[in-house]
């Protein structure tokens, strides 16, 4: 749990344990909810003694891990707190494509003309696509918010590279083309374990070494492409040697169309990381604390030494120079980006239009859409305590989002918790305790 103490100083953070004795004597008051974090009444920054604590980043494509540990000596670290923030890229890309689209179906109908405006407008040198752009600011708003909770003292971050062109060539690339380097082979594994989930891809093996793979055979013409590799089990391997893929899955049809559909996806996660990568380092770099990279490989190594599982908050742990990990948290808190509602007044329809006006009063009988709230109904379908994210309504029967499903009720058996702040939170467990 994160501290502050009575002037609002970052403290160190404690045990759950350690925090209810707090609150429970009074000694305490909740600042915050989600995350949770108390501040102190009987106590300042300078009659505490604060060691600082780390924070280590694994930046990815769809989910960032962010993992807040306490160095304590001989490069061990003792993990305190684990965040996975998952974007809102995908659904980004998706609104302004949508509409796009309908601003040109509009011009090409002779509906309503509006003249394009992409000739006279500028763009600044290392501007990133909006899509692109949310994953740094992103991840960068949950590190000034750790700042302001915890006494950040270092920040490591993992810069990761998948060579795209290397990969979709499927050959040693020379010369002017491209200086074929050491970690070729290696990106092209690492990509694949990601792409096809660390697991066969004809029997769905996970724990057991995977080998890489062609789907159409070699012997058969098949080539090194990127998308002619997938992950096999030994067995599966063996049993499929120069079989076309058509042949060895001919009795199993649905899994041989997903093989060939996830086969030709292109390399959009790949591209993304490698657009941000720089742009995320520079912001950190900018933030005044003392910023530290390392590679992929490097933390693999490292889960390696010290026998942790596969997960994004745990690399984010194991990022960096260390020798052991002796403990992390079991728990991780799942932070989802929603965004703080919209601008649009309306809803359109299938063609652009607008259908329906959309309310001007946001806030209805105190409550906002993106409320954490908890809703306490006494009898009815919807009998008990409830907590979750409100959608509220004009007639105040407002909708509670709980992990079990909405809950409709009125507005009267709320109560505030934490205002909106555009993310989503929930708890899951860690892939597993030290």
């Amino acid at each position: 749990m994160f501290v502050l103490a009575k002037d609002g100083t970052q403290l160190d953070p404690c045990h759950p344990a350690r925090a209810r004795k707090l609150l429970n004597k009074g000694r305490a008051v909740v600042a915050r909810h989600t995350p949770f974090v108390i501040r102190l009444r009987d106590r300042s920054a300078a009659e505490s003694e604060v060691q600082g604590v780390e924070v280590g980043i694994d930046p990815g494509s769809k989910h960032t891990g962010i993992a807040v540990f306490a160095d304590v000596g001989g490069g061990r670290r003792q993990g305190l707190y684990a965040l996975q923030v998952n974007h809102r890229g995908g659904k980004i890309r998706d609104k302004l494509t949508a509409r796009a689209a309908y601003r040109r179906a509009r011009r090409g109908r002779n509906l309503r003309y509006r003249t394009p405006r992409f000739a006279n407008r500028t763009r600044p040198q290392g501007r990133l696509a909006p899509s692109l752009q949310h994953r740094v600011d992103t991840t960068m708003s949950q590190i000034a918010r750790l700042r302001r909770w915890a006494p950040v003292t270092a920040v490591h971050v993992e810069r990761v590279s998948f060579d795209t062109h290397a990969m979709s060539a499927g050959q040693s690339l020379t010369g002017v083309e491209y200086q074929q380097g050491t970690l070729a082979g290696y990106e092209v594994r690492q990509y694949l374990l990601e792409k096809w989930g660390r697991a066969c891809a004809y029997c769905g093996a996970g724990d057991t070494p995977l080998q890489v793979e062609h789907i159409r055979p070699k012997a058969r013409g098949g080539s090194h492409r990127i998308s002619n590799l997938t992950l096999a089990c030994g067995a599966c391997n063996q049993a499929k040697n120069t079989t076309p893929v058509e042949m060895f899955l001919a009795d199993r049809s649905t899994l041989l169309a997903r093989i060939l559909k996830q086969a030709k996806a292109p390399l959009s996660d790949a591209a993304a990381m490698n657009a941000t990568r720089n742009a995320l380092w520079g912001s950190l770099t900018g933030t005044g604390l003392p910023a530290h990279s390392s590679s992929g490989g490097r933390t693999k190594y490292n889960r390696f030494i010290t026998g942790a599982p596969k997960s994004h908050t745990l690399d984010g742990l194991h990022v960096g120079a260390l020798r052991a990990v002796p403990s992390w948290p079991g728990q991780v808190l799942v932070v989802k980006a929603t965004g703080r509602g919209t601008y649009c007044r309306t809803r359109t329809d299938a063609f652009g239009f607008p259908r329906l006006k959309m309310p001007r009063t946001k806030q209805i009988h105190g409550f906002q859409t993106g409320d954490l709230v908890r809703a306490v109904v006494l009898r009815g379908k919807y009998q008990g305590t409830h907590t979750g994210r409100v959608a509220v309504r004009s007639s105040g029967s407002h909708t509670v989002q709980t992990p079990q499903g909405p809950v409709k009720t009125s507005w009267k058996n709320l109560h505030l918790l934490q205002r909106g702040d555009g993310y989503t939170y929930h708890r899951q467990e860690e892939t597993c305790r030290p």
